[in-house]
């Protein structure tokens, strides 16, 4: 209970201060990407390698990013693990692939990827879960994901680079595909391409989990 003091006339609450509006905008988001998610270590390194390279201070990539800059060094730190949504937002300000952020050394040769060691990485609630289905290490124009997506869900991405496309499948139950705002309704079996350098939306309005293979293809003019 505020004390005498603290309060204005008629016993009105003191307004509080831009800055302290600001840091509770930041603590929200860093609880909110404390979400359960497998770890992933190699993403605070990679980002602060290409925040470096790319010449960018971690004030200069919040602000092209649209991630908070407390958010960012808790990444760079290893101290939160990043939503599926924050990594898209960091890739396409830093205009380097998805993969380039959560990969580790380079791999050659014939690769085995055992499900109970993949990497899957989810949004803040944990509904939509994404697993790279290719061995990740050094950037690639083309990725392969699965992706889950729990009932009565929805995931919203923003707009990718430009030139990036999306090839979906629809491996179990049913999905809703929408793209600029125009529904795509799809069922098992069926399969989407779409332009993904536009705001699109995986939705599931079903009883049952949906489970969805994904192929990215990034803009092949040489601009990640």
């Amino acid at each position: 209970m505020p004390s005498a003091k603290q309060r204005g006339p008629a016993g009105a609450k003191k307004p509080r201060t831009k800055r302290v509006l600001v840091e509770e905008v930041e603590v929200a988001e860093m609880v909110a990407e404390a979400a359960p998610a497998d770890d992933v270590p190699e993403v605070g390194a990679n980002l602060r390698r290409l925040r470096v390279e790319a010449g960018l201070s971690l004030e200069k990539l919040a602000q092209v990013a649209g991630v908070s800059r407390a958010m960012l060094g808790q990444i760079e730190l290893g101290q939160s693990t990043p939503t599926i949504k924050t990594l898209w937002k960091i890739s396409r300000a830093l205009e380097v692939p998805f993969s380039a952020l959560i990969g580790d050394a380079p791999v050659h040769g014939t690769v085995v990827l055992r499900a109970a060691r993949a990497k899957r990485l989810s949004n803040a609630d944990g509904t939509f879960v994404s697993r790279a289905l290719f061995p990740i290490g050094q950037p690639r124009r083309v990725e392969f994901y699965e992706l889950t997506l729990a009932a009565q869900s929805e995931e919203n991405a923003d707009a990718h680079a430009p030139g990036t496309s999306e090839n979906l499948i629809v491996a179990e139950g049913k999905v809703e595909i929408a793209v600029a705002g125009q529904a795509h309704q799809l069922a098992s079996g069926d399969a989407i391409v779409f332009d993904a350098s536009v705001p699109h939306v995986y939705r599931n309005s079903g009883r049952t989990a949906a489970t969805m293979y994904l192929v990215i293809s990034y803009n092949q003019s040489g601009q990640w």
